[in-house]
């Protein structure tokens, strides 16, 4: 102990003295490395991680309860929002939807702020590969820096194409900022997309197609460059741009049976084409750009897409009962007849439009439509372990009335609608009741791609050329053939809805298409002519909910009592009221319609490049 003590003793001595040598420099931090974005990003690989970023940052609008493409459904024609188990949703938008509400809340149904946030996000990961592309010296070749900065390009143009079809004229940040910024003001949609048109043809010379699944495609730059195009009013441009997506010999769409289900005698193309483990098959020659998605994938905490959770009704709730009134659902997995394991658990999220279930559906043959691929209530059956014995309708398909004519759901909103099982259905191993597991999801398909086309086709009053391009999609799932004389803007939305439901950013695509009309003065279906003088007071978007949807501004109530409602305005969302009172020195326009556009200013007529406000 002795010796230990004048060992301790000497030592603070020594240390003391040391101290008092250095003075206050000994506590100065010195540490091992220091990693700032100049060190960085001096490797062409350290770029290529800003653009991992940029694809991870895409998947998670696809990923977890209430994802947020269930917001841009519901602000739709073809579905609203199915949550009537509480007053706060977005169901009265009039009353729900302003700049300072819930605009970033799974069960508020309402992701808007998150698109904001999120897609500035990965435009932030995509200025930071622009701002170093010519830093590395250690590229292969000049190929490789400029598909590099192709695919940093096309990922900033695919959160602007977003952005100005969700929220308008949006601070458009073509530069990396490396101090804090508080002087933004919002530039004119146009002119963003005119920047996004000169980045897409640089990518689109640059980007290969033979990369991994889940990177950038040329193929996905044809594609978002087509949809720029239509935006503009390029139509001729258009057709060109999706002219090299179809017909470059590259991509096809999948008309016979492949992939791990191809051998399921009770199944077809269109099941096998949205299987999970079919997405990214090398010989799945229709899939453009996806997201990538696997159990225990680094940085996935969303679990899974809980497509199932999101889009399907209600089918366990209490609120169903026999014709008996007997408490009628189970969804527990290990009963007789599991339905969860069979179709899975849905909460009813996403309540699809009388529309969209029936109204689009014409045709008997639709593969889309089909037994087995789209499913209805009444190929649920009653499989409550109670029933057994006791209630006659055990193991019977559901009925929605009794005998009397008397419901036999006390929410038909939520609990009782039809669904596409073979989009929703995705495995679930790790629930007990599942949800909706990992999966691939398709982002852009060349399905897509020939609707584009048609659309522009239909522009330009071709309309001959537009009905082939809807019928080869139409063939595929064995659909009739269209005739021309169907062929207008309303039919290639309708075609839309049938194909990519679950897929589309379903508002983003209406408020572009709305924006042609008010831009190009081209009359509707219905005859109508638009203006962007006051396009948030008279818009297509708006005419064409009112006309399919069967809830909003027809007196639906929830039990709640709050009442589906919708304005004009509603083309376009709030800009959140953090995004403008984080901007004391510039000016964020507020949309027409919400509080505080009122002091609007005159928006940019030009881009900002660079960090100090210069173009």
């Amino acid at each position: 102990m002795k010796i230990l003590s004048k060992y301790c003793i000497f030592s603070g001595l020594a240390l003391l003295g040391a101290m008092q040598s250095c003075k206050r420099s000994f506590l100065e931090p010195k540490p091992l490395s220091i990693y700032t974005p100049d060190e960085t990003f001096q490797s062409a690989a350290a770029l290529w991680a800003t653009v991992v970023s940029c694809e991870r940052n895409a998947r998670m609008e696809f990923m977890g309860d209430g994802a947020p493409i269930v917001t841009e459904l519901i602000y739709s024609d073809i579905a609203v929002s199915g949550s009537t188990d509480k007053p706060g949703p977005a169901i009265d938008l009039n009353q729900a939807i302003t700049p300072d509400g819930q605009l970033n809340n799974l069960e508020y149904e309402n992701r808007i702020e998150w698109y904001w946030l999120e897609q500035f996000r990965g435009i932030r990961y995509a200025n930071t590969t622009i701002h170093y592309i010519d830093v590395p010296q250690d590229y292969t070749d000049e190929a490789e820096k400029n598909h590099l900065l192709g695919a940093a390009y096309f990922h900033r143009a695919l959160r602007y194409y977003r952005l100005v079809h969700q929220f308008g004229d949006v601070p458009a940040v073509f530069f990396m900022a490396t101090e804090p910024k508080l002087d933004f003001y919002s530039t004119k949609r146009e002119v963003i997309l005119e920047q996004l048109k000169t980045d897409l043809e640089f990518a689109q010379e640059w980007v290969p197609d033979n990369v991994n699944k889940g990177q950038v495609t040329k193929g996905a730059v044809g594609h978002l460059l087509t949809k720029v195009n239509l935006a503009l009013g390029y139509f001729d441009d258009a057709i060109e741009s999706a002219n090299k997506v179809i017909n470059g010999g590259t991509y096809s769409l999948m008309t016979s049976r492949f992939g791990s289900t191809q051998s399921d005698a009770n199944r077809n193309v269109i099941w096998d084409l949205h299987r999970p483990q079919n997405k990214s098959l090398a010989n799945n020659r229709e899939a453009l750009f996806l997201v990538i998605d696997r159990i225990n994938l680094d940085g996935n905490q969303d679990g899974g897409v809980q497509s199932m959770r999101n889009g399907m009704p209600f089918w366990s709730n209490a609120g169903i009962v026999t014709p008996a009134g007997n408490r009628a659902m189970s969804d527990q997995p290990n009963v007789e007849f599991p339905m969860v394991m069979q179709y899975g658990r849905g909460i009813g999220r996403i309540r699809p439009t009388w529309h969209s279930q029936h109204g689009l559906w014409t045709d008997s043959t639709d593969l889309r439509h089909a037994p087995g691929n789209w499913m209805r209530m009444e190929d649920l059956v009653y499989n409550a372990p109670t029933l057994k014995g006791s209630d006659p309708n055990y193991g019977k398909p559901l009925q929605m009335r009794n005998a009397q004519g008397g419901l036999l759901t006390t929410d038909t909103i939520r609990f009782w609608f039809d669904w596409p099982h073979y989009k929703l259905f995705v495995e679930d191993p790790q629930r007990v009741q599942p949800a909706g597991g990992n999966s691939d999801w398709y982002v852009f398909r060349l399905a897509e791609t020939l609707l584009l086309r048609a659309e522009a086709y239909v522009w330009k009053g071709d309309f001959a050329s537009a009905v082939s391009d809807i019928n080869t999609v139409r063939a595929r799932a064995n659909a009739a053939p269209m005739s021309v004389s169907e062929v207008n803007i309303g039919t290639v939305l309708d075609e839309r809805a049938r194909e990519l439901y679950y897929e589309e950013p379903r508002k983003t695509e209406l408020t572009r298409i709305s924006y042609i009309f008010a831009k190009t003065g081209i009359a509707s279906d219905e005859g109508k002519t638009y203006s962007l003088a006051n396009f948030s007071e008279s818009n297509y978007f708006y005419d064409r909910v009112m006309a399919k949807s069967d809830f909003y501004n027809k007196g639906v109530k929830t039990n709640f009592g709050i009442e589906y409602r919708m304005s004009p305005y509603h083309v376009l969302w709030p800009i959140p009221i953090s995004a403008i009172n984080g901007n004391p020195k510039g000016n964020i326009n507020q949309n027409i319609g919400y509080l505080g556009s009122e002091t609007n200013v005159e928006a940019l007529d030009y881009v900002i490049d660079k960090a100090d406000g210069e173009e």
